[in-house]
């Protein structure tokens, strides 16, 4: 057994069982971070009752560590081909290793004396794996507020609600049976009564904050105009970032009385210990749809407001930069509240469009549609061009044929001059020898000069 690795995987996180030595040579080969899973609380509850004396030497002598499932820390569960237990839906499986070298999987049912071949073990281990996650869930959490810098009992008592003045009740109830648990290492009947009832006002609170998130998208939806939407934006920012710190908080004391629950039930009902676990974990799905749910409308309005500020951005650059840079910040807040909690949500932050960029895209639409204008003016003062030279070359070819035919018009016209002078020459002539002829006669007949 000294050079056996017994690994379980419930989708949240990785057990890693062994000799302690062992167990360390296997992480660091494998680089990967880890808490102490805290194996010996196994006893206590399941060890008598189940009247394994065996596995109780066995969890005492080996060390328990959990990894967080990360997207690295799944690639082990394929890497050393776990397999899925029918009964409890988890991942098992037998790693053998020596001198700090994986020497080859071992299926799990073929190990004599492995743990997880314990169906009482198994179902306790997977019980403190839950518990661990949900402690590293609250610490992440608690990380997160401090990130945000929001003062929850600050916050809390800001609100002149009912349901919050409850809440901060529960607060102090809660935190409470957390250290006397820390001290005593088990949650007796009398911690576990003064806990059992909170579950109602965590919920009421949750519903409440998420109720706040809906209304604050609402608010812009109704707005149309972009200035509008962007006052709207500006006034919701910092009441979106305090709403989702009283639901982080909120969610943490819920991961808290259910790592409470468990160690009752562990200590109380080991038996149901396995089914109990898997009830907790699909409630704690559950809110996280619901939650997943609101926020996802919030940023839905997000979006919408980015887009149509992108649109407006080169007519009205001011508010269109205003909307989305706080659009952004919204954006942020949620994605890293959805990360806190584990809500799988793949997204891109949203760019904003500078005026520089608008004003160039535009520039360069109203170049392209130049470009087509000044093609167009070319194509048609070509045609006009051309239009121009068939009128000319018609116009030059009928000037042409007028002046042939005035020419020749002419011509004729001066040959029926010159005929009707010539005629009318002739006729002159004619007459004034007539004229001439009848004087002569006159004259010899009475001897006088003729008078003219």
């Amino acid at each position: 057994m000294d050079n056996e690795i017994q690994l379980i995987s419930d989708g949240d996180g990785l057990a890693v069982i062994g000799d302690p030595n062992a167990v360390e040579r296997f992480l660091v080969s494998e680089g990967l971070a880890s808490k102490d899973l805290g194996l010996q609380r196994l006893w206590p509850g399941i060890g008598a009752a189940a009247g394994i004396v065996q596995s109780g030497s066995e969890i005492a002598a080996n060390s328990g560590r959990w990894v967080k499932l990360t997207e690295e820390s799944a690639q082990l569960v394929k890497k050393y081909g776990l397999m899925k237990s029918s009964t409890s839906g988890l991942n098992l499986g037998v790693v053998q290793a020596k001198g700090g070298q994986i020497k080859g999987i071992v299926q799990f049912a073929k190990v004599p004396g492995a743990l997880i071949t314990n169906p009482a073990v198994l179902s306790g281990a997977a019980g403190i794996m839950s518990q661990v996650a949900m402690q590293q869930a609250m610490d992440e959490i608690t990380d997160y507020l401090a990130a945000i810098d929001e003062k929850i009992d600050d916050l809390l008592r800001a609100q002149k609600d009912a349901v919050f003045a409850a809440m901060i009740g529960v607060d102090i109830e809660i935190e409470e049976a957390l250290l006397i648990r820390e001290h005593v290492g088990r949650v007796s009947e009398t911690t576990w009564s003064k806990v059992q009832a909170t579950s109602t006002t965590l919920k009421s609170t949750q519903g409440y904050a998420l109720r706040q998130l809906d209304a604050l998208a609402e608010k812009i939806e109704r707005k149309s105009k972009l200035g509008d939407v962007a006052e709207a934006i500006a006034e919701i920012e910092p009441k979106v970032r305090e709403w989702l710190a009283v639901l982080a908080r909120c969610f943490q004391l819920q991961d808290a009385v259910a790592l409470l629950e468990l160690d009752r039930v562990l200590d109380a009902s080991p038996d149901e210990l396995d089914q109990h676990r898997l009830g907790l974990k699909a409630a704690r799905h559950q809110r996280l749809k619901l939650i997943s749910q609101s926020t996802e409308r919030l940023l839905s309005r997000m979006d919408a407001a980015a887009e149509k500020a992108n649109t407006k951005v080169f007519l009205q650059p001011g508010a269109s930069r205003a909307v989305i840079q706080t659009s952004n910040q919204v954006v942020t807040g949620v994605i890293d509240f959805h990360g806190t909690l584990g809500i799988d949500l793949e997204r891109q932050k949203l760019e904003a469009k500078r005026w520089i960029d608008a004003a160039t895209e535009l520039k360069d639409k109203a170049l392209v549609a130049g470009a087509g204008g000044v093609d167009t003016a070319r194509r048609l003062s070509a045609e006009t061009v051309d239009r121009a030279k068939s009128a000319t070359e018609k116009a030059i070819e009928t000037g042409a044929e007028g002046f042939d035919a005035t020419r020749r018009i002419g011509r004729e016209t001066l040959d029926e001059a010159k005929s009707v002078t010539g005629k009318l020459s002739s006729s002159i002539s004619e007459r004034a020898m007539r004229r001439r002829g009848r004087e002569k006669n006159g004259n010899e007949g009475d001897g006088q000069s003729p008078v003219e």
